[in-house]
């Protein structure tokens, strides 16, 4: 398989950024391969010592809980007040669980080679007399235990991924080397997937995304948007009230330094993914005593506002998207060949569902022009579905949309049943808490207007997404990131990367007080597994501490 098929990260082409790196799976209708990766380890640490951040209260030291077996060897359900709740309108059901937060971790044993668990955390660390989240891990115990390193953090991206899947996959993600040394310990962030409680918005995506028109004709369309981006927020700020401005990425970086303490470990080793580089640099810059080593795969630019963002981000996907175009133009094989013409026939199709959205299947709803643009960028992740992507956009022209909406679906984790994780809800809440903008509709809209004379093929919107303008003002934005104190960083970029393009990817190796930029020359999203040069640098500085150049390129 393609490195791409490993990790992705997301944009949503007709609403607001998201920014994911995923495991690999097979996603209904959607066929990725896995690829098996080469990895590598660290030693063991026992003492705790306290936070180094000094706005934080003073939590004992913690030890880590021997596992349990369990009378099965397979998967063992998490406590079943750990998966999301929905609730009515005008119910919150975000509430924190009661008690004193966790010093240890309560281990499961799952099978011979996993553990799964939950941790108890304050919702709010300056009062943990509020209740708690109950945080959902797993462990991959690493297999050669005599020579095991330690534990090595890792977080998918998002904000929203599952962690605790990731690890629980990490034989897909991480090569031997790195599974054979460390203990992989992957957990779902505060308020997302088997944590609890966890962000719980809408039960129905397809209500509230489906028909929005990324380019209105008239007044009352865009009143349409607006309104239904009203309604999503109010509902996201009514029913998660409790937990709402403490979900943000600063706590996120708390959770990771309680694991640490509830682990025994006085130092530990991270890997994060596509946003999970967002969340270990916040976290660096909070715990810098506590980092063994750290690498960044796949980072946005810390302090680019959200304008400067998107606009990287939708060129970045511009390129692939062009790139793909060539690709398909090239071969007379590809299904979207349109004698060479794919560019012209791609704008040319985009415009026709636009003015005409395509059915699709029985109770589905037609696909429209933002739909297929975000099946579209499923397909920029991975090179891998590109002829996937080839054979929807000819059904398209035939007037058959059911191939984009599988990319769709599988872009938002929709299951067989028809229900969503809370992927894009837990996204959004977790984006806006972590911003102190709060745009207005025009400015919104002008950002669209500039977006689009950037990107024009996959961001032709004429209106903006609306996504954090009725959230209440954040408590605490993310901090700003500076890695002091935490020692040498890897941040990794690829050349060609859509969603975390490398202009970002350097930006923070920059902010970092000692980032070591590692380019990959590569089109895809994260670059670790793409070749052998950047595996062995991760390896040799995770493993044996071998620091790279402060620049370098693979």
């Amino acid at each position: 398989m393609s490195s791409r098929g490993r990790r992705r990260a997301r944009t949503v082409a007709a609403g607001a950024l998201v920014l994911i790196a995923a495991a690999c799976a097979s996603t209904d209708g959607v066929t990725t391969d896995s690829a098996s990766a080469r990895t590598s380890t660290v030693p063991t640490t026992t003492e705790a010592p306290a936070p180094s951040e000094a706005s934080e209260a003073s939590e004992p030291s913690t030890t880590d809980a021997a596992p349990e077996p369990t009378d099965s060897g397979s998967r063992s359900a998490p406590d079943s007040s750990g998966a999301p709740t929905t609730s009515e309108p005008g119910q919150a059901a975000a509430q924190p669980i009661p008690g004193s937060p966790g010093t240890s971790i309560d281990w499961r044993r799952v099978d011979e080679q996993h553990d799964e668990g939950t941790l108890l955390v304050p919702v709010d660390y300056r009062d943990p007399s509020l209740g708690n989240f109950r945080l959902y891990l797993v462990r991959r115990r690493a297999n050669d235990q005599d020579s095991k390193i330690g534990s090595l953090l890792i977080n998918p991206g998002g904000p929203g991924a599952s962690g605790a899947e990731f690890a629980r996959g990490a034989r897909f993600i991480l090569a031997p080397e790195l599974l054979d040394r460390f203990d992989v310990i992957g957990w779902d962030p505060r308020g997302t997937y088997n944590s609890a409680p966890a962000i719980d918005c809408i039960d129905d995506y397809d209500q509230y995304l489906t028909g929005v028109d990324i380019t209105p004709d008239t007044p009352e369309d865009r009143q349409l948007n607006i309104d239904r981006a009203k309604q999503l927020e109010d509902l996201c700020v009514e029913k998660n009230g409790p937990i709402l401005q403490h979900v943000g990425t600063n706590d996120s970086a708390r959770d990771m330094d309680a694991i640490r303490r509830a682990l025994g470990e006085e130092k530990i080793s991270y890997f994060g993914f596509s946003y999970g580089s967002e969340l270990g640099a916040t976290w660096a810059t909070l715990f810098p005593d506590t980092v063994r080593a750290a690498v960044f795969d796949g980072a946005k630019d810390p302090n680019a506002d959200s304008l400067d963002w998107a606009r990287q981000q939708r060129v970045g996907f511009e390129h692939t998207l062009d790139l793909y175009l060539d690709d398909c133009a090239q071969r007379t094989d590809c299904p979207f060949h349109n004698g060479g013409r794919t560019g012209e026939a791609f704008d040319e199709l985009m415009g026709e569902i636009d003015a005409h959205p395509l059915p699709t299947r029985t109770g589905r709803p037609d696909l429209t022009r933002g739909m297929a643009l975000q099946g579209v960028a499923m397909a920029m992740y991975e090179d891998a579905l590109w002829d996937q992507l080839s054979d929807a956009l000819a059904d398209a022209q035939r007037g058959d949309g059911d191939g984009l909406l599988m990319l769709y679906d599988a872009y938002f984790e929709r299951k067989p049943d028809g229900t969503w994780p809370n992927l894009l809800e837990a996204f959004q809440v977790i984006d806006c808490m972590d911003s102190a903008d709060r745009p207005t509709i025009e400015e919104y809209d002008a950002s669209a207007l500039e977006i689009a004379r950037v990107a024009p093929r996959f961001s032709p919107n004429t209106v903006g997404s609306y996504d954090c303008a009725w959230f209440p003002p954040s408590e605490q934005p993310r901090i700003p990131i500076t890695g002091a104190g935490a020692g040498p960083i890897v941040v990794i970029g690829t050349t060609g990367d859509p969603a975390t393009p490398l202009v970002g990817t350097e930006a923070m190796a920059a902010a970092l007080q000692d980032g070591r930029l590692v380019v990959v020359d590569a089109d895809q999203h994260t670059g670790y597994g793409t070749n052998r040069c950047i595996v062995d640098r991760v390896h040799d500085y995770l493993i044996d501490l071998d620091v790279p150049p402060k620049t370098s390129e693979c």
